[in-house]
């Protein structure tokens, strides 16, 4: 850690190392846990460092940081059956279902949130036509069980999807190719209503939608809880089976998703995050490709698991997500992995079926 913090930061700093949860995957290799504890504190002392100290040199993102809806717990009513697949494989060790320190973890996530943030921000910016799709191709694995029973998942399967880029409405919305079928995603109405189609949205976020979005992130949460009501008046969601923290985190996590996004919306959205209670540090967490990273994580207590996004410790760019169980439900024991998934590659294509290597 840096030598010039003293005083209560320096305590804050020490009291978060202490309660990191231990290394998440049981085959981790020695040191390693060590290396995203030694990662964070770092992005921690930078934090502090920018008052008092020279700047440093901040690391880039490969690519934008960023991502759409792939079927939302929350969102996406029209979506819910072609966009339902975001699953999760191996089970992590009992460290990671741990709840981690109440008191640590949020201080913790704040800082990391914001390093991201400020990464994400400075990420290059492409254009991206109305004519045009977001392509996105990743590893996903799936449950299988039935609604409420025990988790029966699928190994991880590469899913490529395509997202129409028109301000809408639309009634056909894109493509999905996974398991060697192309799945058209179009608005799904009851028999006998005339579709009226999908309109650029939270639902269907379009690259134009994202950049209109405020930048400030208070602004930016009224904004999302806007839309998040009024998704949920349009289908009827009980108010019982609302919570607006936790439905604002779900929201979040369904834009890092499957979407191609404004380095200044990613930043903002981050930022939003950050002031969220709930949210905490998944020292190490394990993508749907293997690769380990930090999670920004938040436990829905209702209903019984946590859900982290995953961040390459060096890059701080997006790779994926997971969720598991926090304590033993009728899905199966606590520590049970329930979805796994790893983005791959996203660019910006002109026709369905077209990949970024054709393009090029």
């Amino acid at each position: 850690m840096n030598d010039r913090t003293s005083g209560p930061e320096r305590a804050e700093h020490e009291e978060l190392a202490r309660l990191l949860p231990a290394p998440a995957e049981r085959d981790l290799p020695p040191g390693r846990h060590l290396h995203h504890k030694d990662t964070l504190m770092r992005l921690i002392d930078q934090a502090s460092d920018r008052a008092t100290a020279r700047p440093r040199p901040r690391p880039r993102l490969l690519r934008p940081a960023v991502l759409l809806p792939a079927a939302g717990l929350a969102l996406g009513g029209v979506l819910l059956t072609t966009l339902a697949v975001t699953g999760r494989d191996s089970a992590p060790a009992p460290a990671a279902a741990s709840t981690g320190s109440p008191a640590a973890s949020p201080r913790g996530a704040a800082v990391l949130l914001d390093r991201i943030a400020s990464v994400a921000g400075k990420s290059d910016e492409q254009k991206v036509r109305g004519d045009q799709f977001v392509y996105v191709r990743s590893l996903q694995s799936g449950n299988e069980g039935k609604f409420g029973g025990p988790v029966k998942l699928t190994g991880p399967s590469e899913r490529e999807v395509w997202m129409a880029q028109k301000a809408g409405p639309v009634l056909k919305e894109g493509l999905i190719h996974q398991d060697g079928s192309y799945l058209p995603i179009v608005v799904g109405v009851p028999d006998g209503e005339t579709p009226v189609g999908s309109p650029a949205g939270l639902s269907r976020p379009t690259y134009t939608w994202l950049a209109s979005l405020p930048t400030g992130p208070d602004a930016l949460l009224r904004r999302l809880g806007t839309e998040i009501t009024r998704d949920q008046d349009a289908r009827d969601t009980p108010a019982g089976d609302r919570n607006k923290d936790q439905d604002t985190f779900d929201a979040i996590g369904e834009l890092l998703r499957e979407t191609l996004m404004p380095p200044r919306t990613a930043a903002a959205l981050y930022k939003a995050a950050a002031r969220i209670p709930g949210v905490s540090v998944d020292p190490d967490a394990v993508d749907a490709a293997g690769r380990h990273g930090i999670g920004v994580a938040r436990d829905n207590t209702r209903a019984g698991w946590r859900t982290a996004w995953i961040f390459d410790s060096a890059t701080l760019e997006y790779l994926g997500e997971r969720s598991y169980l926090i304590r033993d439900t009728s899905m199966g024991k606590k520590g049970t992995l329930i979805s796994k998934s790893a983005v791959l590659e996203r660019a910006v294509v002109d026709a369905l079926r077209e990949k970024p290597s054709t393009t090029a």
